[in-house]
């Protein structure tokens, strides 16, 4: 003879709710959020007669960045999402403005502009990016990498390049990490601005 169960009591369901409900707030208090440093930036911005115009177009991100926690690479092969730090904002829109503000102060006859697709000029030149590589390292660098195209106001390819750029910690901990990011998407700004200077 089967024995037959008995529907939960009240005070278990009440118990699992209370569990259930404890962790969820604990999950959610417990998590530091960062932003990315503005970075290496000066005070001079085009004025809206700016001779030159660039379009940069939100990044295209691997799928395992494109997520709310900071990535750690803890070998050659493995990754970790921090389930304790995370990003306060995605960081794909984070990338894009930041870049946006880094090269309007490197390239300050240049107005540049989010592509949303309302803004054209004959002269505009449209950056598109891609970025497979962004976080801590275990040796204690922070990693950016990618590619970037420039193309014409006629879609044709100007110029390509890939990037990789490591950045050492100061100290150990996610907000050094954070800053170093931010210090490692400085030296991708300078490489691209030297390249939109090239393509006039």
């Amino acid at each position: 003879m089967r024995p037959r169960l008995q529907p939960p009591g009240p005070w278990l369901i009440a118990a699992v709710a209370a569990l259930w409900l404890t962790g969820c707030a604990s999950a959610g208090s417990s998590a530091t959020r960062y932003l990315l440093p503005e970075g290496n930036m000066g005070t001079t911005a085009a004025s809206d007669t700016a001779e030159h115009l660039l379009l940069v177009r939100p990044p295209r991100l691997a799928h395992y960045l494109d997520v709310d926690g900071i990535v750690l690479q803890l070998d050659d092969i493995t990754l970790n999402e921090a389930r304790e730090h995370q990003w306060a904002e995605a960081l794909g829109r984070q990338l894009e403005r930041g870049l946006r503000a880094r090269l309007a102060s490197r390239l300050t006859d240049t107005r540049v502009l989010l592509d949303d697709r309302n803004e054209r000029g004959t002269t505009a030149i449209t950056l598109r990016l891609e970025v497979d590589r962004f976080q801590g390292r275990h040796d204690g660098l922070a990693v950016a990498g990618g590619q970037w195209q420039l193309r014409g106001a006629d879609g044709r390819l100007l110029t390509m390049d890939g990037f990789l750029v490591e950045t050492e910690l100061d100290a150990d901990g996610y907000p050094a990490l954070v800053r170093a990011l931010g210090r490692s998407w400085d030296e991708v700004a300078d490489r691209i601005a030297e390249a939109v200077r090239r393509q006039r």
